[in-house]
């Protein structure tokens, strides 16, 4: 027995054993996909116990919970139980049976400190049912105006509830319920749409890698008919529109390989490599020098002293070459040299390109190796890969590519270190 507010009131061991059965229902596996992931929500709250907690310690009462209360279903989504209730999370009672019911109509809350002496609860049917004097619920309302259910306690005995600290504590607790659960909406919405962004990006380049496949074959078949038509030696005009012909073959080339190069590298494949052991870049660089010579009328000045072997891909050092020159052909003064050095020492390969001319902004010079970047300032029709490429070539041989540029010379430079 216990004497609360001047009166004698039985305590019943068990709540639960003044439940009708037919009001309680704890079988989760029965609540749709809705009301599971409201309750995984609501577990998934880091201070969801410790409210649960703090509310029974302050008020002195022996069940609370966090209630999902909608127009026809009451289930528990987080219990503290200290009075074996026998409600546990995912557990259901019948809506009708509720005065949550009446707060989720109303947006109220509802406090009791002594059943047996409220004009308006002492002979209602809900605190008759579950066998409870003092009762407190308040309603969790999220940030755009839905209701989502209610943070209540109960307890055989009355208790001191209707107080501004009390009251103001559950108003604040069910605040924060509130906010946490939109803030993780929020963050599965971020995760949603990072997600399909990114299948999306995936699918885009699986689609640019197949179609610059498959123009392969269409395009190396022009570049056939043309060589064949120019062997035929035809006359002069007919000479220039396939010298035309022929280099626009060349470009598109150009434009699939690095298409099909970007494709691989942010699909996961990365860039592949042949290894050489001391491949024969001296030849190498000669012939892309020699190559852009021939479609250029800069001159290039080239440095080439290796004296040790170097371990590399030697197609992909080309590559990496041609595409420096090609942009430092496009960007460099006319009237001035474009500068070629490679040279071998105790740390590694060392291969520089540099050209004279207005200085890179810095702001420029920061996005030079992101994919699609263009300057400005240049005519160029290209996709804006090459220099991506460059660095992608320069990392999968675990180098490193750098540009630095004064108003003396825009310098690029290829660092491979030693095996």
């Amino acid at each position: 027995m216990r004497e609360e507010f001047g009166v004698e009131t039985s305590i019943p061991l068990s709540l639960g054993a003044a439940q009708p059965q037919s009001a309680v229902t704890v079988s989760a596996s029965q609540l749709d996909a809705a009301l599971t992931a409201d309750i995984h929500a609501v577990s998934q709250i880091d201070a969801i116990a410790s409210i649960l907690e703090v509310v029974c310690r302050v008020t002195g009462m022996g069940f609370a919970a966090v209630a999902r209360v909608t127009p026809d279903r009451w289930v528990a989504c987080a219990v503290r139980d200290e009075i074996a209730f026998g409600l546990l999370p995912g557990g259901e009672l019948a809506i009708e049976t509720t005065i949550c019911d009446e707060i989720r109509a109303s947006g109220r809350a509802v406090v009791i400190d002594h059943v047996a002496e409220d004009e308006q609860f002492k002979t209602h049917r809900t605190p008759q049912l579950y066998g409870f004097q003092s009762y407190i619920s308040t309603p969790i309302v999220r940030p755009n105006g839905a209701f989502f259910g209610t943070l209540c306690a109960i307890d055989p005995r009355p208790a001191r509830l209707n107080r501004p600290e009390i009251i103001g504590m559950f108003k604040n607790f069910a605040d924060l319920i509130a906010f946490h659960l939109d803030a993780k909406d929020r963050a599965a919405d971020r995760d949603a749409a990072l997600l399909g962004a990114r299948q999306a990006a995936e699918l885009r380049e699986q689609f640019v890698a197949v179609l610059a496949h498959d123009l392969r074959n269409p395009l190396a078949s022009i570049g056939a008919g043309t060589d064949m038509l120019l062997r035929r030696k035809p006359d002069e005009r007919a000479h220039l529109i396939l010298g035309h012909v022929q280099e626009s073959v060349r470009r598109m080339a150009r434009l699939i390989d690095d298409t099909l190069d970007f494709a691989r590298g942010r699909l996961g494949g990365g860039f592949p490599l042949e290894l050489v052991t001391d491949a024969p870049l001296a030849q190498i660089i000669q012939h892309v020098i020699d190559e852009s010579r021939a479609a250029w009328p800069n001159e290039i000045e080239a440095q080439v002293e290796l004296t040790r072997p170097v371990t590399c891909d030697p197609n992909r050092i080309a590559q990496l070459l041609s595409n420096l020159l090609g942009n430092a052909l496009k960007h460099g003064a006319p009237d001035r040299p474009i500068q070629v050095r490679a040279t071998t020492d105790d740390l590694g390969f060392e291969l520089s390109v540099s050209n004279h001319g207005d200085p890179l902004d810095p702001v420029v010079l920061a996005r030079l190796f992101q994919p699609y970047f263009r300057n400005a300032r240049s005519s160029n029709r290209g996709l804006g890969l090459g220099l991506y490429i460059a660095s992608e070539i320069a990392r999968a041989h675990r180098g490193t590519l750098s540009a630095w540029s004064t108003p003396e010379e825009t310098r690029f430079t290829l660092r491979i270190p030693r095996e």
